[in-house]
């Protein structure tokens, strides 16, 4: 089975290899904290990074998407320069752009599992649909632990992530249901052409 949706292809590639780089960068944050429970956290994130990489790479595989060698280089060496650089730039800066990429993966899943729908494949909406509701959790984790620094305003200015500006439309308190996913992050990096699947066995749940 053969997908020729190239954003689709395209997202599960970098998805893949992006994971890495996110499981890398939590290695070094959690040994840059000294808090027991905040290095508890933190190594349990990157547990979750790899169990999504894991997924991930069962979708490749059913649809034959081979690993991108370019992504898997360039998210190592992004992944392991972050991971290095969090025992240098002090505590607020790992937390808060761990929580502005979480903020953006978020929609990666959401994309993909609206790029699957309309190709008539519903396979794979929990799996999609558990992988972004646990960025989202990661998001709120590191959000919640910088929500008081006098830091926040500044960052959030610049870089456009904090209390008030999100990239995504996610509130967990609100609810967030399997059933509506495909309504949020409308717009996000979004390519409306139609998609086509070179086959005619759509997998079941």
């Amino acid at each position: 089975m053969l997908l020729t949706d190239q954003v689709l292809i395209n997202l599960l590639k970098q998805a893949y290899s992006a994971e890495k780089a996110a499981a890398f960068a939590y290695q070094g944050h959690a040994g840059s904290v000294k808090d027991k429970d905040e290095k508890r956290a933190i190594r349990q994130i990157e547990t979750d990074e790899w169990n999504h990489r894991a997924e991930v790479l069962k979708l490749m595989n059913l649809y034959k998407v081979p690993v991108s060698r370019w992504y898997e280089l360039k998210y190592h060496i992004i992944g392991k320069n972050i991971s290095a650089s969090c025992y240098v730039i002090g505590w607020f800066m790992p937390f808060y752009f761990a929580g502005n990429l979480e903020s953006g993966n978020v929609c990666e899943y959401i994309r993909m599992k609206r790029h699957f729908n309309a190709l008539g494949i519903i396979a794979h909406d929990e799996v999609l649909y558990e992988m972004s509701l646990k960025e989202k959790e990661h998001e709120v984790y590191f959000y919640e632990g910088i929500k008081n620094s006098k830091w926040l305003p500044f960052f959030e200015k610049v870089f456009g992530w904090g209390s008030k500006k999100r990239k995504n439309d996610i509130d967990l308190e609100e609810g967030f249901l399997i059933e509506n996913t495909n309504g949020y992050c409308d717009g996000y990096g979004e390519n409306k052409r139609t998609s086509v699947i070179l086959s005619n066995e759509i997998p079941q749940k």
